[in-house]
């Protein structure tokens, strides 16, 4: 029996190698695969689960700042009692207003979630806030600053 030509050894080596070869492939490849697919749910488990958090975080704000009703948040003066001549800044903060007004002096301001408007009263004052929504509701909130 002649020895086979050198040219065929290689090719035959090849042939034995080659099931082998694309065995590993494979199993690589589903290895590859499995991972990106599990890593890919962890995240999208991940992205849920913040997109959830996000909502109930958004949800409390909300009923802090009021929900979907209208609600006077907050009404206060920076300073007092004032020397007569002093200037403070009246505060308020206000949710789902449609106007604001504030009496005496100062009439319609801006809806804000938080706003100051400068004031200087001459005497004993006290203010009124009035809010309204779009149905007509109203919410009053009453503030007293001292002169002397």
């Amino acid at each position: 029996m002649p020895d086979e030509p050198e040219e065929e050894r290689p090719a035959t080596a090849m042939r034995k190698i080659l099931p082998f070869t694309s065995v590993l492939v494979i199993i690589a490849f589903a290895y590859s695969a499995y991972i990106f697919y599990s890593r890919r749910q962890e995240q999208k488990d991940a992205d849920q689960q913040a997109a959830a958090k996000e909502a109930a975080d958004a949800r409390k704000v909300a009923d802090i700042y009021g929900g979907n009703e209208l609600k006077v948040l907050n009404f206060y003066a920076t300073d007092g009692p004032l020397k007569k001549g002093e200037t403070a800044q009246l505060c308020y903060s206000v949710s789902n207003a449609q106007t604001v007004t504030i009496e005496p002096d100062l009439h319609q301001v801006p809806v804000s979630y938080s706003n100051c408007e400068k004031i200087a009263p001459q005497k004993d004052t006290v203010y009124t806030l009035t809010a309204t929504d779009k149905k007509g509701n109203t919410q009053q909130a009453v503030l007293s600053l001292h002169v002397y």
